[in-house]
């Protein structure tokens, strides 16, 4: 029972990082974040790859999941910093303002949209953009943007800034915004992410132990060993007859 503890709760662990990688998976999906679904998708291959190393006693699948362990962390904290704005990440489209006539224009061929609202004129270049969790291939955010609890959505109807093929939204009276609810979710994957690297170091440490051990005692590997062969258990016996 006690062999089997840290094994158990490594198992254990595994499949709770599997439940909230699903999870994770479910929403990035429904969000069209492309970023966040390929980490997704590698990290619940690693995770798999865990628990048959665990269950399996190899200790190198173990290794290769703790060090994914590594740069799942450090996915998770760059998440935290972009969806909290820390330092010059920002989840925002960076915008440049200049004055001129009211007017609206679209542009197709340099893929750029301007517009004016009461004087400033705004460009959004698909270059100047910080979508970075869809690979700058569209304008979609979180799904919790317009989902989140409490969240009420009200579509700006005939708004001039609309883009071709979008329509402009206001959302209002959310109890969490969607920004914290993506850092608590990549918060929960951290620490998920730090009790399976003690573990899975711990359980791939005994494995080796044991394989070491084995080999000292006289394993298949050890001491040139070498099958024994097969004999034959039927004697010849001498035979007599009456003459």
């Amino acid at each position: 029972m006690g062999k089997c503890s840290g094994r158990c709760t490594l198992v254990a662990f595994c499949c709770l990082q599997l439940v909230a990688a699903l999870q994770r998976q479910i929403f990035d999906f429904l969000g069209y974040q492309w970023a966040p679904i390929l980490a997704n998708f590698l990290h619940i291959m690693a995770v798999i790859l865990g628990i048959f190393g665990t269950v399996q006693y190899r200790s190198r699948y173990l290794i290769l999941y703790a060090a994914w362990l590594v740069l799942w962390v450090g996915w998770n904290a760059f998440i935290i910093c972009f969806y909290l704005e820390v330092g010059q990440l920002s989840q925002r489209p960076r915008t440049k303002e200049r004055r001129g006539l009211p007017r609206v224009t679209h542009r197709e061929s340099s893929g750029e949209a301007e517009w004016t609202v009461k004087g400033p004129v705004l460009r959004i270049s698909p270059k100047d953009r910080d979508f970075i969790m869809t690979f700058n291939t569209s304008l979609h955010r979180s799904w919790w943007m317009e989902n989140g609890p409490g969240c009420l959505v009200t579509p700006v109807l005939n708004s001039r800034l609309a883009l071709e093929d979008h329509h402009v939204i206001s959302v209002t009276g959310c109890l969490l915004d969607y920004p914290y609810i993506e850092a608590l979710s990549s918060a929960l994957q951290i620490f998920l992410a730090l009790f399976g690297f003690v573990f899975a170091c711990y359980v791939s440490k005994v494995f080796l132990e044991e394989e070491d051990s084995f080999d000292f005692i006289g394993g298949f590997d050890s001491y040139g060993y070498q099958a024994p062969q097969k004999t034959s258990h039927l004697q010849l016996q001498p035979l007599y007859t009456s003459g």
